[in-house]
């Protein structure tokens, strides 16, 4: 795979520190920086979707997010490059089941640039893989599946009892731990980040979804940031099967809209990556 030509920024953040991007990365993106956090992770998401707003096709093989941006390089890049700088990255059991070989590294996202990513680790002072964190509420995983198997990431499951129960019976390896939340229900967001803040103290915890989860985390405002790539496809919908956004679940306007500020703008061809901060409640 071929490193894409640089984006072309039209609009930069200011706020915080540059992050010490290899050379081919600074190159590619421009300058990374993230706002003051001290004592706290940072929380950011990352999306792609569609001209008309769909996240996901919702079809069998195709439900990720590959076939929305095209698995466009520039979109791997970006998503790569959050993870390089993410000490956990949070995914729902229904994006687990979209792409059920996936590791959300770095490396595995976009291959031809592993070596600056794990330059720039190094340089963040992360000497292994983000954690890699698995949100489930019953359990209903599969857990031979290569995250679980290949040894290759740390991985933490948060589970409800029952669902926990549920995977204990399997028989795990060491790199997986399971974290069993109080509740029988809901697994809320704040829970979700209590349970990596005592696994994997951080300062940057990366959503990558799907649309319920993500919600979850805007709906109890604990979203810092979106990284939301814009795809110049336009999907449609015919209403025989669900075609959800990056938010599924919960419904802000009119009652409770939540609005963003627009801290960031590139383009790498036709592809829009937009990058919006949104207050969140301490």
């Amino acid at each position: 795979m071929v490193p894409p030509s640089p984006l072309e920024s039209l609009l930069d953040p200011g706020s915080g520190d540059d992050l010490p991007l290899p050379p081919e990365l600074a190159a590619l993106y421009g300058p990374l920086r993230f706002p003051k956090h001290k004592g706290r992770p940072y929380v950011i998401g990352n999306f792609v979707t569609t001209l008309d707003g769909v996240a996901s096709l919702s079809v069998p093989g195709l439900a990720g997010g590959g076939p929305i941006s095209g698995s466009n390089p520039h979109d791997r890049m970006v998503m790569g490059l959050l993870r390089s700088v993410a000490d956990a990255v949070i995914v729902g059991a229904g994006t687990l089941r979209s792409v059920p070989n996936h590791l959300w590294t770095a490396e595995y996202i976009y291959p031809a640039l592993s070596d600056s990513y794990r330059r720039l680790r190094s340089a963040l002072g992360k000497n292994e893989p983000p954690l890699n964190v698995i949100v489930t509420e019953r359990g209903e995983i599969d857990t031979d599946l290569p995250v679980f198997r290949s040894g290759s990431v740390q991985v933490l499951v948060i589970a409800t009892p029952g669902g926990a129960r549920w995977i204990r019976k399997r028989a795990l390896p060491p790199p997986v731990g399971i974290v069993e939340v109080k509740n029988a229900g809901a697994i809320s967001a704040r829970e979700i980040l209590s349970a990596i803040g005592r696994a994997c103290p951080g300062k940057i915890f990366l959503v990558e979804g799907g649309p319920r989860l993500m919600g979850d985390f805007f709906a109890e405002k604990c979203l810092d940031e979106l990284f939301l790539t814009l795809a110049p496809q336009v999907a449609g919908r015919d209403g025989s099967v669900e075609r959800p956004g990056f938010v599924s679940g919960k419904r802000f306007a009119p009652e409770r809209p939540l609005w963003g500020t627009l801290s960031g703008v590139k383009r790498g061809g036709s592809h829009l990556f937009l990058r919006y901060a949104f207050p969140k409640e301490r």
